[in-house]
């Protein structure tokens, strides 16, 4: 009897030490302009990069929201390298070996300003299909249903196939 007790009161313990821990949660693997640059360097993949300020509403919004989705989470880890980047760092960075610098007079990293392609809107969630590639920035709030398409359309290099529209038409949206 002593036993049973004993082992009860093990697994009792056990059970409220576990209730107290957070559940693990899945999220985007959210990696550096320098990791990106090293990780695809050994193996090229798509780029997804979120553009957002410290200020920006909207872009905690997506953080909160569209981010924290089960199917996009584990199709951007599985098809992207997925960056974020605050528009307005002053950290120097080296992307596809060009140096980009903060700009005083436009307040924001010009690597930002050359991924938004001027348009300095957050969030904007960029695409590249690769480091080369010209920027597709799509800018402000999207839900996962918004991100679909995009994704999918870069994800699966269906950019070299035929175009967004077509591809969108003929999408089976799962999400």
């Amino acid at each position: 009897m002593q036993k049973v007790i004993q082992a009860f009161l093990v697994f009792f313990i056990v059970g409220l030490i576990s209730s107290f821990q957070e559940p693990q949660k899945d999220k985007i693997n959210w990696i550096s302009i320098q990791d990106m640059n090293e990780l695809y360097a050994k193996e090229s993949k798509p780029v997804l990069v979120d553009v957002y300020t410290d200020w920006c509403g909207w872009c905690k919004e997506m953080d909160r929201k569209t981010y924290t989705n089960k199917k996009l989470i584990k199709y951007i880890n599985e098809h992207y390298y997925a960056v974020k980047l605050n528009a307005e760092s002053t950290e120097k960075f080296v992307f596809n070996n060009k140096q980009f610098g903060y700009n005083s007079q436009y307040q924001s990293n010009e690597l930002a300003a050359y991924l938004l392609l001027g348009q300095m809107e957050y969030p904007t969630t960029v695409f590249l299909s690769a480091i080369d590639a010209k920027p597709a920035p799509l800018s402000g709030y999207m839900t996962v249903k918004d991100m679909e398409a995009p994704l999918k359309y870069f994800g699966e290099g269906n950019q070299e196939k035929q175009t967004f529209i077509e591809f969108n038409k003929a999408l089976k949206k799962e999400w």
